[in-house]
């Protein structure tokens, strides 16, 4: 991802202090009022670029007319955004193999499938477009605020400048809910169970393509750590109606030590499937 817009003010060397924001939201004089009003609604600090005055904070998140996007003070890592309607998720739309992917194999797919699936662990929501061009109708929790953010301002601009009427369907059966997963397995209901239930639990980067690395590692810094993932295996195999599907890295070990159906294995990942019931 190319760098987009104005740089900001390098902030990182400065003292901070207890209880400073990680993240702090930054807008222009074109974006100031909507700025203001997205640091207001997710509780972080405000960073007027025009004016000049930096707050200290690792993190950035840059609303421009581009998008919103997480950047590095330093620029140690370009900006991190969600990109549905171009660059690397709208090539492997068209050109990723379809149903013989490992995760379609995975949740089940087939020509003709329309299932209902819920990704308890959307992060910037790459699987879940994967699924959702696959034409499952799909619900994305994310509990991390920034993320959620991101998440939202990837569909809104998916959805406004997708001029491929293959992706602008995908992008429509693509749903945002922010909320903690295991509130979401609780309040389940029968009108809202899903199909399948897919989880993937933020693990290492192992990309060898440095930069890759670097904001992955930078996203995991602002998210931290999914040690509770464990403990959503069994509310979600208690949910959903035909398998609850896990994304691991290949030498990982299985979700809370239980030992999956069978797993669907790539070059770095690999899918583990706990199977319920035969697929309609």
């Amino acid at each position: 991802m190319g760098k987009r817009g104005r740089t900001l003010p390098n902030v990182s060397g400065q003292d901070c202090g207890a209880g400073s924001a990680r993240v702090v939201v930054a807008a222009d004089s074109r974006n100031r009022e909507a700025g203001r009003a997205l640091a207001a609604r997710l509780g972080l600090g405000f960073l007027d670029v025009d004016a000049g005055a930096p707050l200290c904070s690792a993190f950035i998140l840059r609303l421009g007319t581009d998008g919103l996007a997480l950047c590095s003070a330093s620029e140690r890592f370009g900006p991190i955004s969600c990109e549905f309607a171009s660059g690397r998720l709208r090539h492997r739309h068209h050109f990723g193999g379809g149903f013989g992917q490992g995760i379609a194999r995975a949740v089940g797919f087939k020509p003709g499938s329309a299932l209902q699936v819920v990704d308890l662990t959307a992060g910037l929501g790459e699987d879940a477009f994967v699924l959702a061009g696959l034409g499952a109708r799909v619900a994305m929790v994310e509990r991390h605020p920034v993320v959620a953010a991101l998440l939202e301002d990837g569909l809104r601009r998916g959805r406004e400048l997708a001029h491929d009427a293959a992706i602008a369907a995908a992008i429509a059966r693509m749903e945002l809910v922010q909320c903690e997963a295991s509130d979401w397995l609780q309040n389940c209901t029968d009108a809202i169970r899903p199909d399948v239930v897919y989880l993937d639990p933020m693990f290492p980067e192992h990309n060898r393509n440095a930069q890759v690395r670097k904001e992955m590692q930078a996203l995991q810094q602002v998210v931290g750590a999914d040690g509770d993932a464990d403990a959503l295996l069994e509310p979600a195999l208690a949910v959903a109606r035909y398998r609850v599907v896990v994304k691991r890295a290949r030498q990982a070990p299985p979700l809370g030590r239980k030992p999956p159906g069978f797993a669907v294995s790539g070059r770095s990942t690999r899918f583990d499937v706990y199977a319920l019931r035969r697929m309609p």
